[in-house]
């Protein structure tokens, strides 16, 4: 029998993969459930990658082709108002593997990171890989799924922790972080010593509120790790390129092992991230106005059938309360796969707090939407 390792027994097995697998075999099932943008890319950028394509495609630097950090340099000064130089900037394939760079430079065995629950369910398992210890901070609907600054002090052990990881908007809530929490948050990290990770994934997909980075801040300079991805905002999810940009000695560690694990983020796909942020504006506008008219017709879908859902201000996901009709996520939607035809994913891959709730995503056509909340509620009042 072959040998795996502890780590790999360790960590969680996503019920989201197997989710999505019957969804997508399944023809019948409209799927609530992917977390990627279903428009295409903007047409200049395809246009830019059959350019791409024809020219030698050979490997680039570990921190990135010097091009696209000037251009990210540029775009974090008018976008984030986050001044860098492109030394302190990697490129890494998808904002994901900046956060494994990040927390294996930063982190080391038993050593503490503050994440908030519900989260992105690719954080603990990260976090774990490294046998570092993920504390969560429970985020509640009441609060708007907002983090509370309190508690997060509450967490905080002088000695082992050395981390807080927070993402806005947020996946799965929709929750934007205020300035006024994130100017606590950074109070606690300079009163403690502590790295930030942000996590601005879906910084673009901005409805109700105004994105701030916690960046920009004054003083944050040494404390803040920045991750920014062109998979949301561009609908480049498959070229798989993001960054990170934050204080020089750990990003120079970070390029350091980029050599040890993907060595750099694919080459085309960095030459064709420069020409998405010289993009016009309008392209992304569009996109949002779109999502935000699926926004408003789910949220109030949602709340009509009686899961209380919390308008999300960002990303392209609702959160909504099951609890009154069941105690198992899980089981919820396996029950609501099979047997309304609807893929959503459950609370709890997002962490225990996220039990008694279901996310689904809007970044689904406006009638597949439509249709499924029918099902849903069809589902829901054999069920109640």
């Amino acid at each position: 029998m072959a040998h795996i390792s502890e780590r790999e027994h360790d960590l969680p097995d996503a019920v989201i993969a197997k989710l999505l697998r019957i969804a997508v075999e399944d023809k019948s099932v409209v799927s609530l459930g992917p977390g990627e943008p279903d428009m295409n890319m903007p047409q200049p950028i395809i246009e830019e990658v059959k350019r791409c394509a024809s020219k030698s495609n050979h490997y680039s630097p570990p921190g990135g082709r010097i091009e696209l950090r000037e251009a990210i340099v540029k775009k974090l000064k008018k976008d984030n108002n986050i001044d860098a130089n492109p030394d302190n900037i990697i490129v890494t394939t998808g904002s994901q593997e900046a956060l494994l760079l990040a927390t294996a430079c930063s982190l080391d065995v038993s050593e503490q990171v503050i994440i908030p629950d519900p989260s992105f369910l690719g954080y603990l398992p990260t976090f774990e890989l490294f046998n570092a210890f993920p504390i969560a901070l429970e985020l509640k609907p009441e609060d708007n799924w907002n983090i509370n600054p309190d508690a997060m002090k509450k967490l905080i052990d002088k000695k082992k922790t050395k981390a807080i990881l927070i993402n806005s908007p947020s996946n799965p809530t929709g929750n934007v972080l205020p300035k006024k929490i994130l100017e606590e948050i950074a109070d606690i990290a300079v009163d403690n010593n502590l790295y930030i990770f942000s996590d601005e994934a879906y910084e673009k997909l901005i409805y109700d509120k105004k994105h701030f980075s916690i960046g920009a801040l004054n003083g944050m300079k040494n404390n803040v790790v920045t991750l920014q991805t062109f998979s949301k905002s561009y609908a480049m999810c498959g070229y798989r390129v993001g960054y990170a940009v934050g204080p020089s000695p750990l990003i120079e560690a970070m390029k350091k092992i980029h050599i040890y694990s993907t060595l750099c983020a694919p080459t085309i796909s960095q030459m064709v991230a420069v020409k998405a942020l010289s993009l016009n504006k309008s392209y992304i506008d569009k996109m949002v106005n779109e999502y935000d008219r699926r926004r408003k017709m789910i949220v109030k879908g949602l709340n009509q059938i009686g899961l209380d859902t919390v308008t999300p201000n960002g990303a392209f996901y609702t959160f909504s309360d099951i609890s009154h009709l069941s105690d198992d996520s899980f089981k919820f939607s396996y029950d609501l796969l099979n047997n309304g035809k609807v893929a959503v994913v459950p609370g709890r891959e997002f962490g225990r707090f996220g039990e008694g709730f279901i996310r689904c995503s809007y970044a689904t056509d406006y009638k597949k939407i439509e249709e499924a909340l029918r099902r849903i509620d069809r589902f829901v009042s054999k069920t109640s």
